[in-house]
């Protein structure tokens, strides 16, 4: 379902437009009839000229209500034809709507329970108890013992996290947000250590934020008495965000990806992926805390608003 509120003008006069005119209604109807069609047979089918196919075509792909896909022809290529959506839910006041029928759905995700990787040295994990493995070696990430982690540290690359989309039939999702306790990996510690942390939902960059050091300022509340005192102690509590409109840190804009842009639709889950891109400016690593490290006694959290 394409859900359009009042507060997101531009999109809905764009979808408004695109919907108009009787011979774009007719093109998404028979695509109704049969999913895949190319801008001939759509002619043909419809009895308009091409070139008018086209651009009603052109129109309803930009409103995003129909994809076209280039494939392969006996001369050359043709633009092939789906829809995208089976409804288009017109929201005219988005504060009623949203206070009268806004659920939520909150699951709490062990630092531990990754389900993939990609990462170097330096590298680590540790519990209350001491060092779950030995450190620098990305190989031992896939250790089963890997689970009971409570502070994972690498310094390049990426960590990858799945969680259950838990909600019932017919509903829709018009907020999703992750929050962690994070921040830079250096030797040992140094509050002046950047890091451009990237976060990804369902492989779709969401935005990133610049950790500003490595913290040792303070012993972390929550570590273990075991834990050195050299060491990083604790990171910054930090929110990402996405709705029907953009994506945030902290409720400050990173980037406009919007729900609409991570098809939550297609599959029973939803993926996290933390990590530093190759290209990044600040290259300086990731310390992601869990329950027994840091100053907040919480893992990865996922909270979904839905209607």
């Amino acid at each position: 379902m394409l859900e359009l509120t009042i507060n997101d003008s531009d999109r809905l006069v764009k979808v408004a437009h695109a919907l108009s005119t009787h011979t774009r209604v007719n093109i998404i109807k028979l695509l109704l009839e049969r999913p895949n069609l190319n801008i001939l047979e759509i002619a043909e089918r419809l009895d308009i000229p091409v070139s008018t196919a086209a651009n009603n075509v052109k129109v309803l792909e930009e409103a995003e209500l129909i994809v076209t896909e280039l494939q392969p022809a006996t001369r050359g290529a043709m633009k092939v034809c789906s829809r995208n959506f089976d409804d288009v839910r017109l929201i005219l006041n988005p504060s009623v709507y949203d206070q009268n029928t806004s659920k939520v759905e909150e699951i709490e995700m062990p630092i531990g329970n990754f389900i993939n990787f990609d990462i170097l040295p330096t590298c680590g994990m540790a519990n209350g108890t001491g060092m779950v493995f030995q450190e620098d070696e990305p190989v031992n990430f896939y250790l089963p013992d890997s689970r009971m982690a409570e502070i994972i540290w690498f310094r390049k690359g990426w960590i990858e996290y799945r969680f259950p989309k838990r909600l019932p039939v017919g509903a829709q999702v018009h907020s999703l947000e992750f929050s962690l306790e994070i921040c830079s990996e250096a030797p040992n510690y140094n509050n002046d250590w950047p890091s451009e942390i990237t976060v990804w939902v369902n492989d779709v960059e969401i935005g990133s934020w610049i950790s500003p050091g490595d913290f040792g300022d303070h012993r972390g509340k929550l570590n273990p008495s075991w834990w050195y005192d050299n060491s990083t102690q604790h990171g910054l509590l930090k929110t990402w965000s996405i709705d029907l409109h953009k994506s945030m840190v902290d409720k400050e804009r990173c980037s406009n990806t919007s729900l609409y842009d991570l098809h939550l639709e297609d599959k029973p889950f939803i993926t996290l992926r933390i990590g530093v891109k190759p290209d990044a400016k600040h290259q300086g690593g990731i310390n992601l805390f869990g329950r027994g490290f840091g100053d907040y006694e919480q893992g990865i959290i996922m909270r979904m608003e839905y209607n």
